[in-house]
């Protein structure tokens, strides 16, 4: 047993005050680094996110304009609780279902948003 002691007496590296074995076996095995810093976020990955003054740009544009035909169709059919012939829909307009459902979403908060105007209104 004190040859075996001998034996496995392996070379300690330092990690940020943690000792820990370079180690063939085990839960920690192989060989020891320092820990891999993620560079800052690539460009490609903010593609597409909504910021201020686009949001600001899209809701004067969807308050001048209205609504498309398809759009309108829609809210018809959400008003007359027909949620599910709503979205298969939307999906066949627009190609995929996450966009669909998505598209859903807002037009019941537009619905959700005209009938608090018109609470206000009386």
């Amino acid at each position: 047993t004190q040859l075996l002691k001998q034996k496995l007496q392996i070379p300690l590296m330092t990690k940020r005050s943690k000792k820990i074995p370079q180690i063939a076996v085990g839960l920690n095995k192989g060989h020891r680094v320092t820990p891999y810093k993620s560079p800052r976020e690539r460009p490609a990955r903010r593609k597409g996110k909504l910021n201020k003054r686009v949001k600001h740009i899209r809701d004067l544009i969807r308050e001048v304009v209205g609504l498309s035909p398809y759009e309108k169709r829609c809210v018809e059919l959400l008003k007359v609780q027909r949620d599910k012939r709503a979205l298969k829909f939307v999906k066949r307009r627009l190609g995929t279902h996450r966009r669909a459902k998505k598209k859903r979403e807002e037009m019941t908060l537009i619905i959700r948003e005209a009938r608090k105007q018109q609470q206000k209104q009386e």
